[in-house]
């Protein structure tokens, strides 16, 4: 009863303290308040890595194609398109309506213009990759080209732009709906650097325009005026508030500050059991996972017997069923189901005994001798928890004391990308249905790699799946490759298949569905009251 009050206490006083200051701001309540999650790092397209920052970014852009509220590739900024009989060359025809929020005209040169841009390997782009198959783009992305007219991309006139691909790529209008392939307005950031992201100097072709953004305290987004379906678009004003903390994340909800909680880790877990039977706790698989990265560039774990060993004293029903509890499954591989036709690797058990041997093998008995070493993950309650269950398996199986180290998103963003780290927290969501996407990552210096680690084994396999036209062939290579990282060189630990997790009264707001690419396009968000 004791606890029962407090959270209510808790409850109102979040609310009274939010309400009080929201009375000091001259801004009205948005016609949606939504909770995102962390801070974005950043709303440029071409930079951006995360989910919160993709679903800001799709709002605020849109590409040939966009995400409608099932998850699929619909068309966006095209209106249509051909596909050559080889599946390598793709016609597509930009809408005549199709403008910037400046209201000049979107053209085909703007996004054959915003790919160079983002392959340019002085852009720093650490998702470029996605526009590999396109020929000779990653020649270009890797400096080994310097002439971007051989790559494929051209636009024949202002309307048609023509994509010719390495390989036939069954995913590729899936990439043309991505925010890595979103067109830019390149010379405003010629012209104005980092700052062209900014509220009144940013221009976009999405549904949403960029009226405020307050670090820490919440974007505003309101209609574009020049978007070409904006008739379709039935929210005026969205207010995206980033709470990374589960428990502030539900006070603001319950007490009505906010409409709607999308973000897969912001269910307090205390909550859980009560949340599951309300109308407005909604719950789906998606292909998402959370994992593990070793650091494979130094230090004990450059060995992938201690990769192993750490990988196999992991108890991964012992963290759905005590910590997640949300119907989240155990992750035996890295490709999560659901996926038609692939079935993926077992991967490594939950096996102590094993995990002693090789650490013992790899020269720490016992774990007498081994080095300091750090858990790194971001801030959040649900994430502490399973820090904090990792260290007790590790100190049981292995007796190696783990230190961990919590860090706010954007820090911790970075510390992955300078490999500052031992062990990390990660995740991942696919960003097309197809288990290319949870492989790809891996391969030698990919921007989303983070682990220090590199095969040619495993690039041969991935190579080979992209020029394999038989889909049983392609998907039986796709396992090999994933049977490598996942049970031989293990550079990661595959944890548990998420389950997105959205809360919001059905009978309030409408356009939201569980899809398998956890997308839900604020576009076709609306409200019912």
């Amino acid at each position: 009863m004791a606890t029962v009050r407090l959270r209510a206490v808790r409850t109102i006083c979040i609310a009274i303290l939010a309400l009080l200051a929201a009375c000091g701001k001259p801004s009205q309540r948005a016609d949606l308040v939504f909770i995102n999650g962390a801070e974005p790092e950043t709303l440029d397209p071409s930079l951006i890595t995360g989910q919160p920052e993709g679903r800001i970014a799709n709002a605020l852009f849109e590409g040939l194609c966009a995400y409608d509220e099932n998850g699929q590739a619909v068309p966006g900024a095209a209106e249509s398109w051909d596909i050559s009989p080889d599946g390598k060359t793709y016609t597509f025809r930009i809408r005549p309506d199709a403008k910037w929020s400046d209201g000049s005209p979107l053209t085909a040169h703007d996004f054959a213009e915003s790919w160079r841009h983002t392959l340019t390997p002085s852009t720093g782009s650490q998702y470029n990759y996605q526009l590999f198959p396109i020929k000779n783009a990653q020649a270009f992305a890797e400096g080994k080209l310097a002439d971007f007219s051989q790559v494929g991309v051209r636009a024949l006139d202002g309307r048609t732009l023509v994509v010719e691909l390495e390989n036939p790529t069954p995913y590729f209008l899936q990439l043309c709906a991505f925010p890595t392939l979103h067109p830019l307005p390149v010379d405003l950031i010629a012209r104005t650097g980092d700052d062209w992201i900014k509220p009144g100097r940013i221009v976009n072709n999405g549904a949403y325009a960029l009226e405020s953004w307050r670090i820490n305290d919440k974007i505003r987004l309101r209609k574009n005026p020049h978007y070409w379906d904006r008739h379709n678009v039935a929210l005026e004003t969205i207010d995206v508030l980033p709470i990374s903390d589960a428990n502030v994340a539900f006070n603001f909800y319950a007490s009505g500050l906010a409409d709607l909680v999308m973000d897969k880790g912001l269910a307090p877990p205390a909550l859980l059991d009560d949340l599951k039977k309300r109308p407005d706790f909604h719950a789906a698989p998606f292909l998402g996972i959370y994992f593990l990265r070793y650091n494979c560039a130094r230090g004990p774990f450059a060995d992938e017997r201690v990769r192993r060993a750490f990988s196999l004293a992991v108890d991964k029903k012992r963290i759905v069923e005590k910590i997640t509890r949300a119907g989240e499954l155990p992750a035996p591989g890295f490709v999560p189901p659901g996926i038609p036709g692939y079935t993926g690797t077992d991967g490594l058990p939950h096996d102590p005994a094993e995990a002693a041997r090789l650490l013992a093998e790899a020269g720490f008995p016992g774990g007498k001798g081994f080095p300091n070493a750090t858990y790194l993950y971001s801030k959040s309650e649900l994430n502490e928890a399973i820090a904090i269950e990792l260290q007790n398996m590790w100190r049981e199986a292995l007796g190696v004391e783990v230190n961990l180290v919590r860090q706010e998103w954007k820090v911790y963003l970075n510390s992955l990308s300078l490999l500052d780290y031992d062990i990390a927290r990660s995740s991942w969501v696919g960003d097309y249905p197809d288990p290319n996407t949870f492989l790809d990552m891996f391969l030698a210096g990919g921007g989303n790699n983070r682990t220090g680690w590199s095969s040619p084994a495993y690039d041969a396999l991935i190579a080979e799946a992209a020029r394999e036209l038989d889909p049983q062939r392609r998907f039986e290579t796709l396992r090999r490759a994933e049977d490598l990282l996942v049970r031989g060189a293990a550079p990661v630990c595959p944890i548990y298949y998420y389950v997105g997790i959205q809360l919001y009264d059905p009978a309030k707001l409408g356009g939201i569905r569980a899809n398998v690419l956890d997308e839900h396009p604020l576009r076709r968000i609306f409200r019912k009251d």
